[in-house]
């Protein structure tokens, strides 16, 4: 099929080829990403805690696709997603995550704490829901810049019962920030199920409360991720102040690394990978809708795979920070 071809059949999709590209090209990094550090981790190869994002892509790079470098995110433990998808060195990231010079944060910040202020990217977070109050602050800065600029801030769904979050909502809805709160709702709270730990039926709802407006989408339909996260962009772009955004979507792996799954029903892990894998779903749908060839998307896996088999040599090559290290990046000169 000629491209042309291509291009009228799959006139019906919301993005043209380069950027359906683009997007499955980041999503498979972020799954390849992921995929790597489990098998590192479990082998002792890194140090420290890793909250792994794999399964949950497709919101990560359908939302974050609309952003530019001035836009702002505050992200989770659960960061390496949102990392990559808002452009942050993906060698940079595999270097702080084993904790060596050269990192993202120079090998401070290890899993939970990657940074890169010049995509964009505040950063990951430990503190449950801090994420929050801090994109009301830089989303208060882009409403007096009048750039257009926006934030966004990614919260779990048991992260959003933290006050810190509803009184985010509240000053958000006060100030009329250009700002939007996604809930990532994959069903658990660590081990805690959504349904025993939240007493409405929809993250919308609660922000119904605080004069919000929301939607929920299946977060592991990039399409409907991206169409929904266009519009409350640019209605944040316009003036028309904050949003909430409800990703259903499922995680791969436990909590965290190590993490035994024994809250997880029998076949249930099973039965998301084999049904609900954002990946083969969005391939199903371009290829099927002649937009992408299978052979495109085949040659991405492997160039992709090249790359984090070169961020892991390069990670694991570098040096580790001296003691003379600590008393460096303590304070800043404005």
């Amino acid at each position: 099929m000629t491209a042309n071809a291509r291009s009228a059949e799959s006139a019906h999709l919301p993005i043209d080829r380069p950027e359906l590209l683009a997007c499955y090209r980041k999503m498979r990094t972020i799954r390849e990403f992921e995929e790597r550090l489990h098998v590192d981790f479990s082998r002792g190869d890194i140090p420290g805690f890793v909250h792994l994002y794999a399964g949950e892509e497709a919101a990560g790079v359908g939302i974050l696709h609309h952003l530019h470098d001035g836009d702002r995110i505050a992200s989770t433990h659960r960061g390496h997603g949102h990392c990559i998808a808002k452009g942050v060195d993906v060698v940079a990231m595999m270097k702080e995550i084993y904790g060596r010079t050269g990192g993202s944060c120079n090998g401070k910040g290890g899993s939970m704490h990657i940074a890169d202020l010049s995509k964009g990217m505040m950063g990951a977070n430990g503190i449950l829901g801090a994420g929050a109050p801090l994109i009301c602050g830089a989303a208060l800065a882009a409403k007096f810049r009048g750039k257009g600029e926006v934030g966004i801030t990614f919260t779990g769904d048991g992260a959003s019962n933290q006050g810190t979050f509803l009184e985010s909502l509240n000053l958000a809805a006060v100030w009329n920030l250009p700002v939007i709160f996604v809930i990532e709702n994959n069903g658990y709270a660590e081990s805690t199920s959504r349904d025993y730990a939240t007493a409405v039926d929809s993250y919308v709802d609660r922000a119904a409360g605080f004069g919000i407006p929301g939607v929920t989408v299946d977060g592991t339909d990039f399409f409907a991720v991206h169409e929904a996260a266009g519009e409350l962009i640019r209605r944040a772009r316009e003036g028309g102040g904050p949003s909430l955004l409800e990703c259903k979507m499922v995680r791969f792996y436990g909590h965290f690394e190590g993490d035994a799954q024994t809250y997880r029903g029998p076949g249930e892990l099973d039965e998301i990978r084999a049904n609900r894998d954002c990946l083969k779903l969005f391939s199903a749908k371009v290829t099927a809708a002649g937009a992408l060839a299978q052979a495109e998307l085949d040659a991405i896996d492997r160039e992709v795979a090249a790359l984090i088999e070169r961020a892991v040599q390069e990670a694991k090559a570098a040096p580790q920070p001296t003691a003379a290290d600590l008393l460096t990046d303590v304070y800043v000169s404005y």
